[in-house]
Protein backbone atom coordinates (compact mmCIF):
# COMPACT_ATOMS: atom_id res chain seq x y z
CA UNK A 1 0.00 0.00 0.00
CA UNK A 2 1.39 3.41 -1.02
CA UNK A 3 1.43 6.34 1.44
CA UNK A 4 -1.46 7.92 -0.48
CA UNK A 5 -3.47 4.69 -0.32
CA UNK A 6 -2.90 4.67 3.43
CA UNK A 7 -4.07 8.26 3.78
CA UNK A 8 -7.14 7.56 1.61
CA UNK A 9 -7.99 4.56 3.78
CA UNK A 10 -7.64 6.70 6.90
CA UNK A 11 -9.95 9.38 5.50
CA UNK A 12 -12.56 6.73 4.73
CA UNK A 13 -12.08 5.24 8.20
CA UNK A 14 -12.63 8.69 9.74
CA UNK A 15 -15.89 9.10 7.80
CA UNK A 16 -17.12 5.67 8.81
CA UNK A 17 -16.16 6.30 12.41
CA UNK A 18 -18.02 9.61 12.41
CA UNK A 19 -21.16 8.03 10.97
CA UNK A 20 -20.93 5.25 13.55
CA UNK A 21 -20.69 7.73 16.43
CA UNK A 22 -23.35 10.11 15.14
CA UNK A 23 -26.36 8.36 16.75
CA UNK A 24 -24.63 8.54 20.11
CA UNK A 25 -24.10 12.28 19.71
CA UNK A 26 -27.75 12.79 18.78
CA UNK A 27 -28.86 10.77 21.83
CA UNK A 28 -26.63 12.86 24.07
CA UNK A 29 -28.05 16.05 22.57
CA UNK A 30 -31.58 14.76 23.20
CA UNK A 31 -30.69 14.09 26.83
CA UNK A 32 -29.51 17.68 27.33
CA UNK A 33 -32.54 18.98 25.41
CA UNK A 34 -34.81 17.16 27.81
CA UNK A 35 -33.01 18.85 30.71
CA UNK A 36 -33.48 22.25 29.06
CA UNK A 37 -37.21 21.64 28.56
CA UNK A 38 -37.61 20.67 32.21
CA UNK A 39 -35.64 23.68 33.46
CA UNK A 40 -35.21 26.44 30.79
CA UNK A 41 -32.94 28.39 33.15
CA UNK A 42 -30.46 25.47 33.34
CA UNK A 43 -27.52 27.29 31.75
CA UNK A 44 -25.21 24.29 32.04
CA UNK A 45 -27.62 22.07 30.07
CA UNK A 46 -27.93 24.77 27.38
CA UNK A 47 -24.15 25.07 27.20
CA UNK A 48 -23.66 21.31 26.83
CA UNK A 49 -26.38 21.09 24.19
CA UNK A 50 -24.79 23.98 22.30
CA UNK A 51 -21.39 22.29 22.41
CA UNK A 52 -22.75 19.11 20.81
CA UNK A 53 -24.79 20.79 18.05
CA UNK A 54 -21.96 23.22 17.39
CA UNK A 55 -19.71 20.25 16.66
CA UNK A 56 -22.32 18.66 14.42
CA UNK A 57 -22.86 21.90 12.48
CA UNK A 58 -19.15 22.28 11.85
CA UNK A 59 -18.10 18.70 11.19
CA UNK A 60 -20.92 16.66 9.70
CA UNK A 61 -20.72 18.15 6.21
CA UNK A 62 -16.98 17.47 6.13
CA UNK A 63 -17.81 13.77 6.50
CA UNK A 64 -20.44 13.64 3.78
CA UNK A 65 -23.49 14.55 5.93
CA UNK A 66 -24.45 18.11 4.88
CA UNK A 67 -28.09 17.68 5.96
CA UNK A 68 -26.95 17.13 9.54
CA UNK A 69 -24.84 20.31 9.43
CA UNK A 70 -27.75 22.29 7.98
CA UNK A 71 -30.11 21.03 10.67
CA UNK A 72 -27.69 21.69 13.53
CA UNK A 73 -26.60 25.18 12.51
CA UNK A 74 -29.75 27.22 13.39
CA UNK A 75 -30.02 25.38 16.69
CA UNK A 76 -26.40 26.15 17.55
CA UNK A 77 -26.93 29.82 16.63
CA UNK A 78 -30.08 30.08 18.76
CA UNK A 79 -28.47 28.46 21.78
CA UNK A 80 -25.42 30.71 21.49
CA UNK A 81 -27.63 33.80 21.29
CA UNK A 82 -29.30 32.91 24.58
CA UNK A 83 -25.96 32.18 26.26
CA UNK A 84 -24.53 35.51 25.05
CA UNK A 85 -27.61 37.37 26.30
CA UNK A 86 -27.39 35.71 29.73
CA UNK A 87 -31.12 35.06 29.99
CA UNK A 88 -33.46 32.10 30.01
CA UNK A 89 -35.15 31.13 26.72
CA UNK A 90 -38.79 32.13 26.21
CA UNK A 91 -41.55 29.81 25.01
CA UNK A 92 -41.03 30.79 21.35
CA UNK A 93 -37.33 29.90 21.56
CA UNK A 94 -38.11 26.56 23.19
CA UNK A 95 -40.61 25.77 20.43
CA UNK A 96 -38.04 26.58 17.72
CA UNK A 97 -35.44 24.47 19.46
CA UNK A 98 -37.83 21.56 19.75
CA UNK A 99 -38.56 21.67 16.02
CA UNK A 100 -34.84 21.97 15.30
CA UNK A 101 -34.10 18.90 17.43
CA UNK A 102 -36.68 16.91 15.45
CA UNK A 103 -35.12 18.08 12.17
CA UNK A 104 -31.71 17.10 13.46
CA UNK A 105 -32.84 13.59 14.36
CA UNK A 106 -34.45 13.15 10.94
CA UNK A 107 -31.35 14.42 9.14
CA UNK A 108 -29.23 11.93 11.07
CA UNK A 109 -31.57 9.11 9.99
CA UNK A 110 -32.29 7.97 13.54
CA UNK A 111 -35.07 5.42 13.70
CA UNK A 112 -34.37 3.70 16.98
CA UNK A 113 -31.29 1.76 15.87
CA UNK A 114 -28.97 0.68 18.67
CA UNK A 115 -26.01 2.98 19.18
CA UNK A 116 -22.68 1.34 18.32
CA UNK A 117 -19.81 1.86 20.73
CA UNK A 118 -17.23 4.33 19.40
CA UNK A 119 -14.53 2.74 17.32
CA UNK A 120 -10.87 3.67 17.58
CA UNK A 121 -9.74 5.33 14.33
CA UNK A 122 -6.74 3.89 12.54
CA UNK A 123 -3.43 5.52 13.52
CA UNK A 124 -2.72 8.55 11.40
CA UNK A 125 0.06 8.27 8.87
CA UNK A 126 1.63 11.63 8.01
CA UNK A 127 1.59 12.68 4.35
CA UNK A 128 4.66 11.78 2.34
CA UNK A 129 7.71 13.98 2.76
CA UNK A 130 7.83 17.00 0.50
CA UNK A 131 10.68 18.66 -1.36
CA UNK A 132 11.66 22.09 -0.16
CA UNK A 133 10.75 23.82 3.05
CA UNK A 134 7.62 22.54 4.81
CA UNK A 135 5.69 25.11 6.83
CA UNK A 136 4.44 24.20 10.30
CA UNK A 137 0.77 24.89 11.04
CA UNK A 138 -0.93 24.63 14.44
CA UNK A 139 -4.54 23.42 14.17
CA UNK A 140 -6.64 23.99 17.32
CA UNK A 141 -9.94 22.07 17.14
CA UNK A 142 -11.67 20.12 19.91
CA UNK A 143 -13.46 17.76 17.52
CA UNK A 144 -10.81 15.05 17.18
CA UNK A 145 -12.27 13.52 14.03
CA UNK A 146 -12.64 16.86 12.23
CA UNK A 147 -9.12 17.86 13.28
CA UNK A 148 -7.71 14.63 11.84
CA UNK A 149 -9.57 15.15 8.57
CA UNK A 150 -8.42 18.76 8.19
CA UNK A 151 -4.85 17.82 9.08
CA UNK A 152 -4.66 15.19 6.36
CA UNK A 153 -6.22 17.47 3.74
CA UNK A 154 -3.94 20.43 4.50
CA UNK A 155 -0.94 18.11 4.57
CA UNK A 156 -1.53 17.27 0.91
CA UNK A 157 -0.52 20.84 0.03
CA UNK A 158 2.90 20.61 1.64
CA UNK A 159 2.17 21.84 5.15
CA UNK A 160 3.15 20.03 8.34
CA UNK A 161 0.15 20.16 10.69
CA UNK A 162 0.30 19.76 14.47
CA UNK A 163 -3.12 19.41 16.08
CA UNK A 164 -4.29 20.60 19.50
CA UNK A 165 -7.60 19.21 20.72
CA UNK A 166 -7.91 21.96 23.32
CA UNK A 167 -6.52 25.35 24.25
CA UNK A 168 -4.07 24.20 26.88
CA UNK A 169 -0.45 24.05 25.83
CA UNK A 170 -0.84 26.32 22.80
CA UNK A 171 0.97 29.36 24.25
CA UNK A 172 3.95 27.29 25.35
CA UNK A 173 4.13 25.52 21.97
CA UNK A 174 4.10 28.86 20.12
CA UNK A 175 6.88 30.19 22.34
CA UNK A 176 9.00 27.05 21.98
CA UNK A 177 8.42 26.28 18.30
CA UNK A 178 6.69 29.15 16.47
CA UNK A 179 4.47 27.95 13.60
CA UNK A 180 3.99 29.65 10.26
CA UNK A 181 0.28 30.08 11.09
CA UNK A 182 -2.44 29.03 13.55
CA UNK A 183 -5.81 27.61 12.50
CA UNK A 184 -8.13 28.27 15.44
CA UNK A 185 -11.71 27.24 16.12
CA UNK A 186 -13.69 29.83 18.09
CA UNK A 187 -16.06 27.77 20.22
CA UNK A 188 -14.68 25.47 22.94
CA UNK A 189 -16.08 24.03 26.17
CA UNK A 190 -14.54 27.03 27.95
CA UNK A 191 -16.89 29.40 26.08
CA UNK A 192 -18.45 30.50 22.83
CA UNK A 193 -15.55 32.88 22.10
CA UNK A 194 -12.78 30.99 23.91
CA UNK A 195 -10.68 30.68 20.76
CA UNK A 196 -10.50 34.44 20.20
CA UNK A 197 -9.76 35.00 23.89
CA UNK A 198 -6.90 32.50 23.72
CA UNK A 199 -5.33 34.32 20.77
CA UNK A 200 -5.78 37.71 22.44
CA UNK A 201 -4.06 36.38 25.55
CA UNK A 202 -1.24 35.03 23.34
CA UNK A 203 -0.76 38.45 21.73
CA UNK A 204 -0.88 40.36 25.03
CA UNK A 205 1.78 38.13 26.56
CA UNK A 206 4.31 38.89 23.89
CA UNK A 207 3.63 35.89 21.68
CA UNK A 208 5.16 35.90 18.21
CA UNK A 209 3.12 37.73 15.58
CA UNK A 210 1.93 34.48 14.02
CA UNK A 211 -0.82 34.76 11.38
CA UNK A 212 -4.13 33.40 12.71
CA UNK A 213 -7.02 31.97 10.68
CA UNK A 214 -10.25 31.56 12.63
CA UNK A 215 -12.94 29.10 11.62
CA UNK A 216 -16.25 28.44 13.31
CA UNK A 217 -19.85 27.42 12.94
CA UNK A 218 -20.62 30.97 14.13
CA UNK A 219 -21.21 33.51 11.38
CA UNK A 220 -22.52 36.38 13.52
CA UNK A 221 -21.01 39.83 13.62
CA UNK A 222 -19.95 39.54 17.27
CA UNK A 223 -17.82 36.46 16.57
CA UNK A 224 -16.24 38.13 13.55
CA UNK A 225 -15.57 41.32 15.51
CA UNK A 226 -13.91 39.42 18.32
CA UNK A 227 -11.79 37.53 15.78
CA UNK A 228 -10.61 40.81 14.23
CA UNK A 229 -9.94 42.39 17.64
CA UNK A 230 -7.88 39.36 18.62
CA UNK A 231 -5.69 39.91 15.56
CA UNK A 232 -7.21 37.34 13.22
CA UNK A 233 -6.08 37.50 9.60
CA UNK A 234 -8.91 35.47 8.05
CA UNK A 235 -12.26 33.94 9.04
CA UNK A 236 -14.13 30.98 7.58
CA UNK A 237 -17.38 29.30 8.54
CA UNK A 238 -17.81 25.56 8.92
CA UNK A 239 -17.97 23.34 7.04
CA UNK A 240 -14.76 24.79 5.68
CA UNK A 241 -13.68 24.56 2.06
CA UNK A 242 -10.15 23.17 2.16
CA UNK A 243 -9.17 25.16 -0.93
CA UNK A 244 -10.15 28.44 0.75
CA UNK A 245 -8.16 27.49 3.85
CA UNK A 246 -5.06 26.65 1.80
CA UNK A 247 -5.49 29.86 -0.22
CA UNK A 248 -5.31 31.84 3.01
CA UNK A 249 -2.36 29.80 4.30
CA UNK A 250 -0.47 30.37 1.06
CA UNK A 251 -1.13 34.09 1.21
CA UNK A 252 -0.19 34.46 4.88
CA UNK A 253 2.81 32.15 5.05
CA UNK A 254 4.48 32.52 1.66
CA UNK A 255 8.08 33.65 2.12
CA UNK A 256 8.82 37.07 0.66
CA UNK A 257 10.16 37.11 -2.86
CA UNK A 258 13.93 37.02 -2.69
CA UNK A 259 14.73 37.35 -6.38
CA UNK A 260 15.91 40.90 -6.96
CA UNK A 261 15.65 42.81 -10.19
CA UNK A 262 18.19 41.54 -12.75
CA UNK A 263 20.11 44.36 -14.43
CA UNK A 264 22.51 43.82 -17.33
CA UNK A 265 25.18 46.56 -17.43
CA UNK A 266 26.80 47.06 -20.85
CA UNK A 267 29.68 49.48 -20.24
CA UNK A 268 33.36 49.44 -21.22
CA UNK A 269 34.56 51.85 -18.52
CA UNK A 270 35.68 49.80 -15.50
CA UNK A 271 35.28 52.72 -13.08
CA UNK A 272 31.71 53.33 -14.22
CA UNK A 273 30.95 49.60 -13.98
CA UNK A 274 32.16 49.49 -10.38
CA UNK A 275 30.11 52.54 -9.42
CA UNK A 276 26.92 51.36 -11.14
CA UNK A 277 27.01 47.77 -9.91
CA UNK A 278 27.73 48.85 -6.33
CA UNK A 279 24.72 51.19 -6.29
CA UNK A 280 22.41 48.56 -7.78
CA UNK A 281 23.56 45.73 -5.51
CA UNK A 282 23.17 47.90 -2.43
CA UNK A 283 19.56 48.38 -3.57
CA UNK A 284 19.06 44.59 -3.61
CA UNK A 285 19.37 44.09 -7.35
CA UNK A 286 21.35 41.44 -9.20
CA UNK A 287 23.81 42.56 -11.86
CA UNK A 288 25.70 41.06 -14.76
CA UNK A 289 28.36 43.02 -16.67
CA UNK A 290 29.30 43.04 -20.35
CA UNK A 291 32.36 45.12 -21.21
CA UNK A 292 32.60 43.90 -24.82
CA UNK A 293 29.37 44.58 -26.76
CA UNK A 294 30.09 41.65 -29.08
CA UNK A 295 29.59 39.27 -26.13
CA UNK A 296 26.08 40.37 -25.20
CA UNK A 297 24.03 37.46 -26.60
CA UNK A 298 24.93 34.78 -24.07
CA UNK A 299 24.13 36.96 -21.00
CA UNK A 300 20.82 37.89 -22.62
CA UNK A 301 19.88 34.22 -22.77
CA UNK A 302 21.32 33.00 -19.49
CA UNK A 303 20.94 36.02 -17.17
CA UNK A 304 17.46 36.95 -18.48
CA UNK A 305 17.73 40.63 -17.49
CA UNK A 306 14.77 42.75 -16.44
CA UNK A 307 16.52 45.86 -17.76
CA UNK A 308 19.63 46.81 -19.72
CA UNK A 309 21.84 49.77 -18.74
CA UNK A 310 23.88 50.53 -21.85
CA UNK A 311 26.60 53.00 -22.65
CA UNK A 312 26.08 54.78 -25.97
CA UNK A 313 29.73 55.14 -27.01
CA UNK A 314 31.68 51.85 -27.00
CA UNK A 315 34.56 50.68 -29.22
CA UNK A 316 33.54 48.67 -32.28
CA UNK A 317 29.77 48.95 -31.72
CA UNK A 318 27.70 51.83 -30.43
CA UNK A 319 24.96 51.27 -27.88
CA UNK A 320 22.40 52.55 -30.39
CA UNK A 321 23.37 49.91 -32.97
CA UNK A 322 23.39 47.24 -30.27
CA UNK A 323 19.91 48.26 -29.20
CA UNK A 324 18.71 47.82 -32.79
CA UNK A 325 20.12 44.28 -32.82
CA UNK A 326 18.43 43.44 -29.51
CA UNK A 327 15.07 44.87 -30.59
CA UNK A 328 15.05 42.77 -33.77
CA UNK A 329 14.70 39.65 -31.61
CA UNK A 330 11.12 39.08 -30.51
CA UNK A 331 12.08 37.69 -27.10
CA UNK A 332 13.77 40.99 -26.15
CA UNK A 333 11.41 43.56 -27.61
CA UNK A 334 9.94 44.37 -24.19
CA UNK A 335 13.14 44.66 -22.12
CA UNK A 336 13.61 48.30 -21.00
CA UNK A 337 16.89 49.88 -22.15
CA UNK A 338 18.34 52.91 -20.39
CA UNK A 339 21.19 54.62 -22.25
CA UNK A 340 24.16 56.12 -20.38
CA UNK A 341 26.30 58.80 -21.98
CA UNK A 342 28.17 62.03 -21.40
CA UNK A 343 26.79 63.35 -24.71
CA UNK A 344 24.27 66.14 -24.16
CA UNK A 345 23.38 66.53 -27.84
CA UNK A 346 19.57 66.48 -28.06
CA UNK A 347 19.69 64.91 -31.55
CA UNK A 348 21.65 61.93 -30.24
CA UNK A 349 19.17 61.50 -27.40
CA UNK A 350 16.26 61.49 -29.84
CA UNK A 351 17.97 58.91 -32.03
CA UNK A 352 18.67 56.69 -29.01
CA UNK A 353 15.03 56.74 -27.95
CA UNK A 354 13.80 56.30 -31.53
CA UNK A 355 15.90 53.15 -32.03
CA UNK A 356 14.66 51.28 -29.00
CA UNK A 357 15.77 53.08 -25.86
CA UNK A 358 13.32 53.76 -23.05
CA UNK A 359 15.25 56.35 -21.07
CA UNK A 360 18.44 58.41 -21.13
CA UNK A 361 20.82 59.26 -18.26
CA UNK A 362 23.60 61.80 -18.69
CA UNK A 363 26.95 61.17 -17.04
CA UNK A 364 27.80 62.06 -14.34
CA UNK A 365 24.61 60.91 -12.68
CA UNK A 366 23.40 60.59 -9.11
CA UNK A 367 23.40 57.00 -7.78
CA UNK A 368 20.07 57.44 -5.99
CA UNK A 369 18.51 58.81 -9.16
CA UNK A 370 19.89 55.90 -11.16
CA UNK A 371 18.50 53.35 -8.72
CA UNK A 372 15.07 55.01 -8.69
CA UNK A 373 14.90 55.16 -12.49
CA UNK A 374 15.86 51.50 -12.77
CA UNK A 375 13.44 50.41 -10.05
CA UNK A 376 10.51 52.28 -11.60
CA UNK A 377 11.18 50.98 -15.11
CA UNK A 378 11.58 47.35 -13.99
CA UNK A 379 8.48 47.39 -11.78
CA UNK A 380 6.37 48.67 -14.66
CA UNK A 381 7.90 46.22 -17.12
CA UNK A 382 7.36 43.27 -14.79
CA UNK A 383 3.74 44.23 -14.22
CA UNK A 384 3.07 44.51 -17.96
CA UNK A 385 4.94 41.28 -18.68
CA UNK A 386 2.90 39.47 -16.05
CA UNK A 387 -0.30 40.33 -17.89
CA UNK A 388 1.19 39.02 -21.12
CA UNK A 389 2.83 35.83 -19.89
CA UNK A 390 0.55 34.68 -17.04
CA UNK A 391 -2.73 32.82 -17.11
CA UNK A 392 -5.35 35.09 -15.53
CA UNK A 393 -7.10 32.35 -13.53
CA UNK A 394 -4.14 30.54 -11.99
CA UNK A 395 -1.21 32.94 -12.28
CA UNK A 396 0.79 30.19 -14.00
CA UNK A 397 2.71 30.78 -17.23
CA UNK A 398 0.52 30.78 -20.32
CA UNK A 399 1.14 28.51 -23.29
CA UNK A 400 3.26 30.93 -25.33
CA UNK A 401 5.40 31.95 -22.38
CA UNK A 402 5.97 28.35 -21.33
CA UNK A 403 7.15 27.47 -24.85
CA UNK A 404 9.62 30.37 -24.75
CA UNK A 405 10.94 29.18 -21.40
CA UNK A 406 11.24 25.62 -22.70
CA UNK A 407 13.36 26.75 -25.66
CA UNK A 408 15.71 28.60 -23.33
CA UNK A 409 15.92 25.72 -20.83
CA UNK A 410 16.65 23.22 -23.61
CA UNK A 411 19.45 25.47 -24.90
CA UNK A 412 20.85 25.86 -21.39
CA UNK A 413 20.68 22.10 -20.63
CA UNK A 414 22.45 21.18 -23.87
CA UNK A 415 25.13 23.83 -23.39
CA UNK A 416 25.95 22.68 -19.84
CA UNK A 417 25.25 18.96 -20.33
CA UNK A 418 22.55 18.89 -17.63
CA UNK A 419 19.37 16.79 -17.50
CA UNK A 420 15.99 18.33 -18.26
CA UNK A 421 12.53 16.79 -18.05
CA UNK A 422 9.18 17.99 -19.33
CA UNK A 423 5.71 16.87 -18.26
CA UNK A 424 2.21 17.29 -19.66
CA UNK A 425 -0.79 16.87 -17.33
CA UNK A 426 -4.54 16.67 -17.85
CA UNK A 427 -7.25 16.61 -15.17
CA UNK A 428 -9.25 13.45 -15.84
CA UNK A 429 -12.85 13.87 -17.04
CA UNK A 430 -12.82 17.56 -16.28
CA UNK A 431 -15.75 18.23 -18.60
CA UNK A 432 -17.96 16.18 -16.31
CA UNK A 433 -16.93 18.42 -13.39
CA UNK A 434 -18.17 21.48 -15.29
CA UNK A 435 -21.31 19.68 -16.44
CA UNK A 436 -22.16 18.35 -12.98
CA UNK A 437 -21.11 21.17 -10.66
CA UNK A 438 -20.88 24.21 -12.94
CA UNK A 439 -18.03 26.28 -14.35
CA UNK A 440 -17.51 28.24 -11.13
CA UNK A 441 -16.68 25.01 -9.30
CA UNK A 442 -14.58 23.92 -12.27
CA UNK A 443 -12.53 27.11 -11.97
CA UNK A 444 -11.96 26.40 -8.27
CA UNK A 445 -10.69 22.92 -9.14
CA UNK A 446 -8.29 24.42 -11.69
CA UNK A 447 -6.99 26.93 -9.12
CA UNK A 448 -6.68 24.21 -6.49
CA UNK A 449 -4.59 22.05 -8.81
CA UNK A 450 -2.40 24.99 -9.81
CA UNK A 451 -1.77 25.64 -6.12
CA UNK A 452 -0.89 21.99 -5.56
CA UNK A 453 1.64 22.13 -8.39
CA UNK A 454 3.26 25.25 -6.97
CA UNK A 455 3.46 23.73 -3.50
CA UNK A 456 4.90 20.40 -4.65
CA UNK A 457 7.44 21.61 -7.20
CA UNK A 458 10.69 23.51 -6.68
CA UNK A 459 11.02 27.24 -7.18
CA UNK A 460 13.35 26.54 -10.09
CA UNK A 461 10.67 24.49 -11.88
CA UNK A 462 8.45 26.23 -14.43
CA UNK A 463 4.70 25.57 -14.44
CA UNK A 464 2.21 26.56 -17.11
CA UNK A 465 -1.45 26.21 -17.91
CA UNK A 466 -1.59 25.38 -21.60
CA UNK A 467 -5.35 24.86 -21.99
CA UNK A 468 -8.61 24.54 -20.07
CA UNK A 469 -7.60 21.57 -17.90
CA UNK A 470 -4.13 21.09 -19.39
CA UNK A 471 -0.89 21.90 -17.61
CA UNK A 472 2.82 21.56 -18.37
CA UNK A 473 5.91 21.56 -16.18
CA UNK A 474 9.59 22.09 -16.98
CA UNK A 475 11.99 20.49 -14.48
CA UNK A 476 15.59 21.70 -15.01
CA UNK A 477 18.25 19.37 -13.64
CA UNK A 478 15.78 16.48 -13.18
CA UNK A 479 16.27 13.13 -14.88
CA UNK A 480 13.33 11.04 -16.05
CA UNK A 481 12.97 8.77 -12.95
CA UNK A 482 13.00 11.72 -10.55
CA UNK A 483 10.58 13.75 -12.66
CA UNK A 484 8.16 10.82 -12.93
CA UNK A 485 8.34 10.21 -9.18
CA UNK A 486 7.56 13.86 -8.39
CA UNK A 487 4.59 14.00 -10.77
CA UNK A 488 3.27 10.70 -9.47
CA UNK A 489 3.38 12.11 -5.94
CA UNK A 490 1.34 15.10 -7.12
CA UNK A 491 -1.13 12.70 -8.76
CA UNK A 492 -1.56 10.79 -5.49
CA UNK A 493 -2.12 13.94 -3.49
CA UNK A 494 -4.61 15.43 -5.95
CA UNK A 495 -6.80 12.35 -5.56
CA UNK A 496 -6.88 12.90 -1.78
CA UNK A 497 -8.02 16.53 -1.89
CA UNK A 498 -11.77 16.89 -1.30
CA UNK A 499 -13.23 19.48 -3.66
CA UNK A 500 -16.44 21.22 -2.60
CA UNK A 501 -19.47 22.45 -4.51
CA UNK A 502 -21.99 23.95 -2.10
CA UNK A 503 -22.70 20.99 0.22
CA UNK A 504 -21.36 18.29 -2.12
CA UNK A 505 -17.86 16.90 -2.00
CA UNK A 506 -15.97 15.12 -4.75
CA UNK A 507 -12.40 14.43 -5.87
CA UNK A 508 -10.58 14.50 -9.19
CA UNK A 509 -7.58 12.68 -10.61
CA UNK A 510 -4.93 13.48 -13.20
CA UNK A 511 -3.02 11.78 -15.98
CA UNK A 512 0.54 12.73 -16.85
CA UNK A 513 3.18 12.09 -19.48
CA UNK A 514 6.87 12.79 -18.80
CA UNK A 515 9.86 12.83 -21.14
CA UNK A 516 13.55 13.67 -20.73
CA UNK A 517 15.72 15.68 -23.09
CA UNK A 518 18.02 13.61 -25.30
CA UNK A 519 21.68 14.80 -25.55
CA UNK A 520 21.03 16.40 -28.94
CA UNK A 521 17.27 16.82 -28.49
CA UNK A 522 15.06 19.74 -29.38
CA UNK A 523 12.18 21.36 -27.52
CA UNK A 524 9.68 20.22 -30.14
CA UNK A 525 10.73 16.58 -29.83
CA UNK A 526 10.60 16.78 -26.04
CA UNK A 527 6.99 18.04 -26.15
CA UNK A 528 6.02 15.35 -28.64
CA UNK A 529 7.48 12.60 -26.43
CA UNK A 530 5.63 13.89 -23.36
CA UNK A 531 2.39 14.18 -25.35
CA UNK A 532 2.67 10.57 -26.53
CA UNK A 533 3.27 9.44 -22.95
CA UNK A 534 0.20 11.38 -21.79
CA UNK A 535 -1.88 9.72 -24.51
CA UNK A 536 -0.75 6.30 -23.27
CA UNK A 537 -1.66 7.24 -19.71
CA UNK A 538 -5.21 8.00 -20.85
CA UNK A 539 -5.42 4.85 -22.95
CA UNK A 540 -4.29 2.72 -20.00
CA UNK A 541 -7.11 3.95 -17.78
CA UNK A 542 -6.11 7.46 -16.60
CA UNK A 543 -5.06 8.43 -13.08
CA UNK A 544 -1.44 7.50 -13.78
CA UNK A 545 1.89 8.96 -14.93
CA UNK A 546 3.63 7.38 -17.92
CA UNK A 547 7.18 8.07 -19.12
CA UNK A 548 8.12 8.58 -22.73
Amino acid sequence: MTPSDAIRAQLEALREDYARRLPGQIREAQTHWSAVRRAPSNTEAIRRLRQIVHGLAGAAASFGLPAVSDAARPLADGLQEILDAGRAPDDASLARWGAAMENLARAAGLAGEPVDPPATPAPLVPPPALPGEARLIYLVEDDVTLASNLSLQIGCFGYVVRTFNGLSGLSEAVRRDPPAAILMDIMFPEGGLAGTESIRHLRENGGNRVPVIFFSVRDDLMARLQAVRAGGDAYFTKPVDINEIVDALDRLTAPPATEGYRILVVEDDADQVARITLALRQAGMQTAVVTNPFQIMQPLVEFRPDLILMDVHMPGCSGIDLARVIRQQEAYVGIPIIFLTADEDVRNRSEALRTGGDDYLTKPFDEAGLVERVRTRVARARALRSYMVRDSLTGLLNHTSLQDHLEREVARARRHGQPLSFGLIDIDYFKSVNDTYGHTTGDRVIKSFARLLRQRLRRSDLIGRTGGDEFAVILPGAGLPDAARVLDGIRENLALVRQRSFHEEFSVTMSGGVAALAPSGQARLLVEAADKALYRAKQEGRNRVVTG
